[in-house]
């Protein structure tokens, strides 16, 4: 589980294909000293398993449906991704609940010193409330406002200086995550009859 609180803006040092998936290396030198093989990072929104790491680099294997599913394709060496490790029991939880699980890849339709907007499906801006939560390329965001597919959200100066999404652009692609708990309580409420006792 993370946070969407970024820790460390990192740099693909390496991509080799590898059985259809990517063998995927960040450096990320903070991350990187208190990383284990088996654990969990959040590289840019995605849960990924660290698999080895040295000199200040994680090397992550990257399957085919998480490429599919998020904009981790696109990166080339030499790309910024947003790093967080894995929150620890005791630590705080600053941002929201992020599980790594990416909904949807989003494209931005407007990047401004406001913040941005980001078209995204039906089936993400369902679980979208102004106010909300939402996680775009890893970072637990606001909510500022929604359009009939779209949304936004501001950008204060911390956040663009430590993140990637002070660089993005219209038409970049980004990973969106929905708040969890949203999805719960869809779940929960489907199946949901008052008049049952």
């Amino acid at each position: 589980m993370f946070t969407g609180i970024v820790r460390e803006l990192g740099t693909v040092d390496a991509l080799r294909e590898e059985g259809g998936g990517v063998r995927l290396s960040v450096r990320a030198p903070e991350t990187a000293e208190g990383v284990a093989v088996g654990d969990s990072v959040s590289v840019s929104g995605v849960c990924l398993t660290a698999i080895g790491s040295a000199d200040g680099s994680i090397d992550f294997d990257v399957v085919p449906e998480t490429l599919r599913r998020s904009s981790l394709g696109r990166l080339k060496p030499g790309s910024a991704v947003n790093v967080e490790p894995a929150l620890r029991a005791g630590e705080p939880l600053g941002g929201h609940v992020v599980q790594g699980h990416v909904d949807t890849v989003g494209r931005v339709r407007r990047a401004d010193e406001e913040g941005l907007e980001i078209e995204a499906p039906a089936a993400v801006l369902r679980y979208c409330v102004e106010k909300g939560s939402i996680t775009v390329e890893g970072v637990s965001l606001t909510i500022a406002r929604l359009g009939e597919d779209w949304l936004g959200v501001a950008l204060v100066p911390h956040t663009r200086a430590v993140t990637t999404l002070g660089a993005v652009s219209p038409g970049d692609e980004v990973n969106l995550e929905v708040d969890v708990i949203a999805k719960h309580v869809e779940r929960l409420l489907a199946g949901y009859d008052p008049g049952r006792t």
